[in-house]
């Protein structure tokens, strides 16, 4: 008999906090749809009022701290890289900062290499120019070369003012 009581205390006592916290749930939920409400008619408010420019400024407001949340935290991830280079010898450091552009040099050389190859052996199986050049340069070569483009030119063009 105590063990189908310790059983059943056991098992109602772990249900206690998945029902609280459904319970919890519940009224956070409401309060969201609260606070969304007391939002909406705000606006709505400064709708009516004539109050559009505030809004914009306010979303003005907004877009400036998500900005500057961005740079510190592109600030504090180059502290961190600086911080780990700290103590290592002159060749890690270069070998380290080496890894984006031997990968992209990489890249661009082994794409050379097989349109190269490719174009020598189709000129070589007498294979016409435009069919060569779309199986050379089909869809998923572009893809891979325009990521590579405007991952080091488009962050570039980004980066300086």
């Amino acid at each position: 008999m105590l063990t189908l009581i310790s059983t059943i205390a056991s098992f109602a006592t772990a249900g206690l906090p998945k029902l609280l916290e459904l319970f919890q749930d519940k009224s956070d939920k409401k309060h969201e749809l609260n606070v969304m409400e007391a939002q909406k008619s705000k606006e709505l408010a400064l709708i009516a009022q004539g109050y559009i420019a505030q809004a914009k400024v306010e979303e003005f407001k907004t877009e400036q701290v998500l900005m500057q949340t961005n740079a510190e935290e592109r600030s504090a991830l180059y502290a961190h890289d600086m911080e780990i280079g700290k103590g290592a010898s002159q060749w890690v450091i270069n070998a380290r900062a080496m890894v984006r552009p031997a990968l992209t040099y990489g890249m661009f050389l082994l794409l050379l290499f097989i349109d190269v190859a490719g174009f020598a052996y189709a000129w070589r199986m007498g294979t016409p120019f435009t069919e060569t050049l779309n199986l050379l340069w089909d869809d998923d070569t572009q893809i891979i070369w325009s990521s590579i483009v405007a991952f080091w030119f488009g962050t570039q063009a980004f980066s300086k003012k």
